[in-house]
């Protein structure tokens, strides 16, 4: 049975630009909303950990009589705490990122070619 060239030459234009296409496209859209989404979980945090502070601060000064000084207090307090979280978050998404990159590329070591694995000493012994 004779084919048809013209749907022989098409289906070897679709085969040759399956094999061209890369195999997952990450948009560059995704990376930016993921950005995007860190920056508002940290603004969050932020604000979080300042509004509580300042409710329990408001809280035990309204208890006590003791207006503004616990409200000062555990407002900064709440700021500590929130930009405790923050840091914590940044870390975290650093180890992923670090994680992926390693997935990307497992025999890559250290940027001066050096594994990151230390040789033993004799104080280690």
């Amino acid at each position: 049975m004779p084919t048809d060239p013209d749907a022989e030459r098409l289906r070897a234009l679709n085969e040759r630009l399956a094999a061209a296409r890369p195999k997952e496209r990450k948009a560059h859209q995704q990376e930016h909303y993921s950005q995007a989404q860190l920056a508002w979980r940290m603004v969050i945090e932020l604000v979080a950990g300042l509004g509580i502070g300042f409710g329990i601060g408001y809280g035990l000064d309204a208890a006590f009589g003791t207006q503004p000084w616990l409200m000062v207090v555990f407002t900064l307090l709440g700021f500590a705490a929130g930009v405790k979280t923050m840091i914590a978050s940044a870390k975290e998404v650093q180890g992923q990122a670090d994680l992926r990159a390693a997935m990307e590329h497992p025999g890559a070591g250290a940027p001066d070619g050096k594994s990151g694995a230390r040789a033993p000493d004799d104080k280690d012994a």
